[in-house]
């Protein structure tokens, strides 16, 4: 790229583009012009491997060729279709192939362009389902959520969200859930032990559920790991546990896998690690690769049947968006399902997954990191004060971001949760570059934290 032109864009990305969830008075400026495999190009040159898959959402690398054509032949037919009393081929056929793939039961497959939206339609939905059933429930119109959860930015999304430092200040704006504690297996409630932690959560939730269920629509969680929470991990059988008490007490479950579907925990999806069948099912990033905005609200024939009925019953879903299904979003989301089937991706990420743990065993044993959490091909790294306490590290130090400052200088692109650094590659990542990942991002605490 010139170079007029390269600093160009430098003055206007500082002046007109507004970045998520970025202090624009302290930004610094990182423009991506290429990419290939698990590798960004900037546009001076330099090389960075992709550490996060770009948010969390890059499956089988950048360029693949496989997803490259498959947006190319979609192009050559038509790339956009409204889902709104029309269909077309390409996206009939991804619907199809998520229902064979997900949970038993989701028979029914609603699509949008991004895991709000997804959470966002589970939320109407359940809410819907409750009121207009043969025999209504019109008094469940509430939800019951976790602490620290995270679902998304949209205002349903953030109601049900719980991190504080994103969406506190959108109070007012918001309507009231019940929220439970988040059960993580690192910071433990009083009398709780890591061999009791997950009876003791569940026990926890029942004594709401035993409460307030009759008012409960639906409870909302994400399976396994709480993301922006700071990668906190469940203990074992909790999600099991849940799904066995949303049913006895007649509560909907929806399962949040925007992040950690499709293969990130190293099952196609995190609800199948302990055999549970959500009510409703929110999907995005990896549904496409990582290559387009799509994600889909997947739901039960049950809940479904709730909305069928004549026009002057007026029980349709009134939600929908313009890009909804998208066929060249749908088109690089079936190349993607077929990657993960003809190349035995799960099966693969066997030595991967072990590789990263390998890492994470050394890392933890550098005094200020606290915890190494994984759930497959998901790790964070929470650095803290003090190990014995696990007290953290004052939040104004950015000891995280520092860490990934100098990971950056090493070639590696990392973005942290506050103090915990996440390690998220793509599923095609090499041996050779997760070594480099896991190292610089070792080199970067060892510089930060001495």
């Amino acid at each position: 790229m010139a170079e007029d032109n390269t600093e160009q864009l430098r003055r206007w990305d500082r002046e007109h583009v507004w970045h998520a969830f970025t202090q624009m008075a302290e930004y610094q400026l990182f423009l991506i012009e290429r990419a290939n495999g698990c590798t960004l190009i900037d546009v001076d040159g330099r090389e960075y491997l992709d550490g996060v898959s770009s948010l969390w959402c890059n499956v089988h690398g950048h360029r693949q060729p496989r997803l490259d054509a498959a947006l190319q032949e979609q192009l050559q037919r038509v790339a956009h279709v409204t889902s709104l009393g029309m269909s077309n081929p390409t996206s009939i056929r991804l619907a199809k192939r998520l229902v064979d793939i997900t949970p038993t039961g989701l028979e029914h497959v609603f699509f949008s362009s991004d895991g709000s939206s997804a959470i966002e339609v589970a939320l109407k939905m359940a809410f819907q389902y409750w009121q207009q059933r043969d025999d209504p429930r019109t008094e469940k119109t509430t939800y019951l959520a976790f602490g620290n959860a995270y679902h998304g930015d949209t205002l349903g999304s953030v109601s049900v969200g719980g991190v504080s430092r994103f969406h506190e200040m959108f109070g007012p704006l918001l309507f009231d859930v019940i929220r439970v504690p988040s059960p993580d297996s690192y910071r433990l409630p009083d009398g709780s032990t890591p061999e009791t932690a997950c009876d003791d959560y569940l026990q926890g939730l029942e004594s709401v559920l035993r409460q307030h269920a009759d008012r409960i629509a639906a409870l909302i969680i994400e399976p396994l790991m709480q993301g922006a929470a700071g990668m906190v991990k469940h203990p074992s059988g909790f999600l099991a546990g849940v799904r066995r008490l949303t049913r006895k007490y007649e509560v909907l479950m929806i399962a949040d896998e925007v992040a950690v579907g499709f293969g990130r925990t190293g099952t196609m999806f995190a609800c199948e690690q302990e055999d549970v069948d959500p009510d409703l099912l929110c999907l995005g990033k990896g549904i496409s690769g990582g290559y387009l905005p799509l994600s889909a609200t997947l739901a039960t024939t049950e809940i479904w049947n709730a909305f069928l009925g004549t026009y002057d019953d007026s029980k349709t879903l009134f939600h929908g968006h313009t890009y909804g299904g998208n066929p060249l979003a749908a088109a690089v989301g079936l190349a993607s399902l077929d990657l993960f089937q003809e190349e035995s991706v799960l099966d693969r990420l066997t030595s991967t997954i072990d590789q990263l743990s390998k890492h994470g065993e050394r890392i933890a044993r550098h005094p200020h990191v606290g915890d190494v959490r994984q759930c497959g091909m998901i790790v964070g790294i929470e650095l803290v004060q003090d190990r014995a306490s696990k007290t953290s590290f004052p939040w104004s130090e950015r000891r995280g971001k520092l860490v990934c400052d100098f990971a950056l200088g090493e070639g590696v692109w990392v973005r942290p949760l506050g103090d915990v650094i996440v390690i998220m590659p793509p599923l095609s990542i090499k041996p050779a570059e997760l070594d480099r990942i896991c190292l610089a991002v070792e080199a970067g605490i060892q510089h930060v934290c001495p």
